[in-house]
């Protein structure tokens, strides 16, 4: 079946992950931990930030999980109440994102290019909706989305089904005909298991080529390649 509409990810995918996030973790991190700075840093460290590298774990919470994911992880080590401190969290998240936004290389042309072929494009995340629409904002790229979801969206969270299901319902794809792009496992678990058919990691976020080529059909260096792989594919299927 030729594919009529990709699934995106965000963080590490469109937008750079750790010059998008890693600002903003570290100011949800200090808050926290009222101002304390090493407890910040336990926090971070907890979940999967690796102090030596300066760099996050793949697939750890702090890269790959919800706000929810994230508080409930951070009041484990606080001890406080984690509804409480994902609100604050989202909040701050939410208020900054667009302030520290960093997008991939290409990002517009791409997007202008795949819409341009009549393909149906969409937003998949485990940030917040708002997040979503926030950080994305500032580049002039929201226009080419037909659907973006967070993880307060309805559909559910990473590494569920749902985010596809929901894509599929609102532009009416069948899931067989749809790419779920994204920079981790959990976004390759995701597209899997919401029946997608194609897979396709991308090596702008935190997963390295080993990582995610077990569970992607394809491995791009990012979604500048996406163009050229669907027409390559293409050819294959004429052929």
């Amino acid at each position: 079946m030729n594919i009529e509409g990709i699934l995106f990810d965000k963080d590490g995918t469109l937008l750079d992950y750790h010059g998008t996030w890693m600002p903003l973790n570290r100011r949800a991190a200090l808050a926290a931990a009222g101002n304390d700075p090493l407890l910040a840093e336990r926090l971070l460290v907890a979940s999967g930030y690796d102090p030596v590298s300066g760099t996050c774990i793949p697939d750890s919470v702090i890269i790959a999980g919800s706000n929810d994911d994230l508080g409930a992880c951070w009041a484990e080590v606080l001890g406080g109440d984690a509804a409480e401190l994902t609100l604050r969290l989202s909040q701050i998240f939410e208020a900054g994102s667009g302030e520290t936004a960093v997008a991939v290389e290409g990002l517009a042309g791409t997007l202008e290019s795949l819409t341009g072929q009549g393909l149906a494009l969409g937003v998949a995340t485990n940030d917040s909706e708002e997040g979503a629409h926030n950080s994305l904002a500032p580049f002039a790229v929201l226009d080419h989305f037909e659907f973006i979801a967070g993880y307060d969206s309805g559909h559910g969270a990473k590494p569920g089904p749902g985010m596809v299901q929901g894509f599929c319902r609102a532009l009416g794809l069948d899931p067989a005909a749809v790419a779920v792009v994204g920079d981790s496992r959990h976004d390759m678990e995701m597209g899997r298991r919401g029946g997608a058919g194609l897979l396709v990691g991308v090596l702008t976020g935190s997963g390295g080529h080993d990582d995610l080529a077990p569970h992607a059909h394809h491995v791009l260096d990012s979604i500048v390649g996406l163009e050229a792989l669907l027409g390559d594919l293409a050819g294959k299927r004429r052929a």
